[in-house]
């Protein structure tokens, strides 16, 4: 783990924070084995706030936070998260209505590459699942260049459940993946407001999660080669979804 990410340790804070200001927390970690009422409290509070916690080793709190911890350290996602109501409320404002949504994708600098593309081009917000998600920390944060700061990020405890409520507020849900069905990105014809789904780096969209998207969207190539990265893919399918936007710029 990273010693450069932002982090808030000792019970106490934690709490404090959990009480005030729980969309600042990504996880909170807790000793393995600590189990008093405190901790049992700090369970709870995180649960009814809907916030992630982990037991771990004591060495994994050593190794993000060198200090006292009382056996407690949150990480922290300084930008805060927005509520998922609120982003599908406020899209429709946005230079370019469309929001990301990314199904486990893993590794920080995609999801921040693709915070900088989609804020660069106008883009409403990101979808991440509260699980099996990469962490929008340092790493993140240098990728996206100080777009995580600006743009909406709704943090969700199931994916295929958040499309159902997007599609019910009158978004097209697109996702990205090549196969029978899928159709050329270029040639297609894009709607928004939208949810464009882009999953996980190696298995892609779970299928739980491409049944709710109404289009699938291929970006074909003239080489015979593997695949783009999933922030490429992502930074190509933006480009679409904007060119008409972008046409007398």
């Amino acid at each position: 783990m990273a010693t450069d990410q932002p982090v808030l340790p000792g019970l106490k804070p934690v709490l404090e924070l959990l009480a005030s200001d729980p969309a600042r927390i990504d996880t909170v970690f807790i000793r393995r084995g600590r189990r008093t009422p405190d901790t049992d409290r700090l369970m709870d509070l995180c649960r009814e706030m809907r916030v992630r916690f982990s037991l771990v080793e004591g060495q994994v709190l050593d190794k993000l936070y060198a200090g006292g911890h009382q056996g407690v350290v949150a990480r922290l996602f300084e930008a805060g998260y927005v509520e998922l109501d609120d982003l599908l409320q406020d899209a429709p404002d946005a230079p370019l209505p469309l929001i990301i949504a990314l199904d486990q994708v893993q590794d920080p600098g995609n999801a921040g590459t693709l915070a900088r593309s989609l804020y660069a081009l106008g883009g409403a917000g990101l979808i991440v699942p509260r699980h099996n998600a990469a962490y929008l920390g340092a790493g993140a944060h240098r990728a996206a260049a100080g777009a995580l700061e600006k743009l909406p990020v709704a943090r969700v405890a199931n994916l295929a459940r958040a499309l159902d409520e997007a599609a019910e507020a009158g978004y097209a849900i697109y996702g990205a993946m090549c196969g029978e069905g899928s159709v050329n990105a270029f040639t297609a014809t894009l709607r928004t407001p939208c949810v464009l789904v882009l999953g996980n780096e190696d298995k892609g969209i779970r299928p739980n999660v491409a049944k709710r998207c109404d289009t699938l969207l291929h970006i074909p190539m003239l080489r015979d080669f593997d695949s783009f990265n999933v922030a490429q893919a992502g930074a190509l399918l933006l480009g679409c979804f904007a060119a008409p936007l972008l046409r007398d710029r």
